[in-house]
């Protein structure tokens, strides 16, 4: 029977751990990767696992892929704080670590939630992450925002679920929104991409136009529209930053001499 660690990572995510942690305490070992909450998100953790980890955090993909090499089990599965194993998924976990897997790794589905209404178009209905596959054969591409696992082998799919809780609140969406954009716009520029007028001026729309038309965003009522349009805004505000890294205009040490100007 092959051996399956959950790998957490955490910050300050007390309202989610909990129900996170019990939908995969099945599993032969969990273990939470923290960087350094300050509320009662380790305390909680220490109900379902002794194994907390404390890491500073970097990225997401680099704080995984620290984690993935200190787990004990032969298999790895990683999720996040906003996410839930259903039922059907968790059987299916156990039914194939006890038969013995087939491939190095699989891909599981995501049922989607936004501003708490499940998000059933906007290209969401066919979302789908790698999470599980064997330690050694999976790390996660090196990209500040949205990697995904690079896998070494042969990637199958199962047939449950995660359930993710994504932005439960607009507050809780901008307070993303900055890193995400951020980010998003580095990673770019390291690999060559460029922002130019047609990026601003067409990108956001078409974004839009795509989710809420093409993929039927509409029929998601006011949380999909809110949606796509957030969508359209955050892909015109990372070429604009990127538009201004490649400009020299968003350059840290410039930003922080204008500190007090009004």
């Amino acid at each position: 029977m092959s051996k399956l660690t959950v790998i957490l990572p955490c910050f300050n995510e007390e309202p989610n751990i909990g129900e996170c942690l019990e939908s995969v305490k099945w599993a032969d070992e969990i273990m939470v990767v923290d960087s350094g909450s300050t509320d009662r998100t380790v305390e909680i953790a220490r109900r379902y696992t002794g194994r907390i980890l404390v890491h500073e955090y970097v990225n997401s993909a680099a704080q995984k892929n620290w984690a993935i090499p200190r787990a004990a089990g032969e298999w790895v599965m990683v999720i996040d704080c906003d996410e839930r194993a259903t039922g059907e998924l968790q059987e299916e976990i156990r039914r194939l670590m006890a038969a013995g897997p087939s491939h190095d790794g699989y891909y599981i589905r995501r049922r989607n939630y936004f501003l708490g209404k499940r998000i059933k178009r906007c290209g969401w209905e066919r979302d789908r992450v790698l999470r599980l596959f064997r330690r050694d054969k999976g790390r996660y591409a090196d990209r500040a925002v949205h990697a995904d696992v690079e896998l070494d082998g042969k990637a199958g799919e199962l047939a449950g679920f995660l359930e993710h809780y994504t932005y439960r609140s607009l507050d809780q969406y901008f307070e993303k929104f900055g890193r995400y954009t951020k980010w998003g716009a580095e990673d770019a520029f390291k690999r060559g991409t460029r922002a130019g007028a047609l990026s601003l001026i067409f990108r956001a729309p078409l974004r839009f136009l795509k989710m809420y038309v093409f993929q039927l965003g509409f029929l998601d009522g006011f949380a999909g529209l809110v949606l796509c349009a957030l969508a359209a805004f955050s892909v015109f505000a990372k070429y604009a930053r990127l538009w201004a890294l490649q400009n020299g205009l968003d350059d840290p040490a410039r930003t922080q001499g204008m500190k007090g100007e009004r």
